[in-house]
């Protein structure tokens, strides 16, 4: 089974018209969605529209810090005053459709638990210290995260995968139990100086995770910011910082 991953799109139409583009032409099974659908980018209620109209069953949709910050209206916790600016006029131009589809089909714990395939997973958008703002680091202890076979996690905007063995009491694994950690890194608007838009699809099959970067029309993106944000938001899609 093949599972598309996205996070961080941050209402970058453009970029996710081309995931989609990307997808129509594998197999993919399900989508798991980890968070920051909205801000940033000026096509928040047209990522939302494309969302619900989805051909593919969603695993998991859960809210990332913008639509908290945005929907509890708590800006407190941006990095910047500009961020706080940014999220403050998204949630000026939400429609109630929008908003609806926020509040009624995400889940607002910023986290979510399913099976495919006899895997346990866990989509959380930071981590399950901070659901929302917290920053995954594998030099912390991890043992929270033990029962799972793989943890989806976004937020950071940069691609991950890493695989962790914790010790079991199951001798015919010679007493460790593997969990899978996976950061799709960003559509909308990555952070690795790679300016593609980027995904995962992985097969719960073999475990493996493709990690996907397909290029798009930032220009097309760009001519739609409004004047009332920071440039920096416009300018930074073309470095990928």
């Amino acid at each position: 089974m093949k599972l598309l991953v996205l996070s961080d799109i941050h209402g970058n139409l453009a970029a996710l018209t081309k995931v989609i583009e990307y997808t129509d032409a594998v197999h993919v099974d399900a989508v798991a969605l980890l968070g920051d659908l909205i801000d940033y980018c000026p096509h928040s209620n047209e990522v939302v529209e494309i969302i619900q109209n989805t051909s593919f069953p969603i695993a998991c949709n859960i809210w990332g810090n913008h639509e908290n910050a945005i929907l509890t209206d708590d800006y407190t916790r941006f990095s910047s005053p500009r961020g706080a600016e940014s999220a403050r006029h998204t949630k000026s131009i939400l429609t109630a459709r929008t908003i609806d589809y926020l509040y009624c089909k995400m889940s607002r714990s910023g986290t979510c638990e399913f099976s495919l395939k006899s895997k346990k997973f866990l989509a959380v958008h930071g981590t399950l210290e901070d659901c929302f703002w917290g920053k995954f680091d594998m030099t912390k202890d991890l043992s929270a995260y033990a029962n799972y076979d793989v943890v989806l996690m976004g937020h950071s905007h940069q691609p991950l995968f890493y695989e962790k063995y914790f010790p079991c009491a199951n001798e015919a694994t010679r007493n460790k139990k593997k969990t899978v950690f996976i950061n799709p890194g960003s559509v909308g608007q990555p952070r690795n100086l790679n300016p593609n838009a980027q995904f995962v699809i992985f097969d719960t099959e073999t475990e493996s995770a493709d990690f996907v970067k397909v290029p798009y029309n930032i220009a097309q993106e760009q001519k739609d910011f409004s004047d009332r944000i920071d440039s920096f938001y416009k300018t930074r899609l073309e470095a990928g910082i």
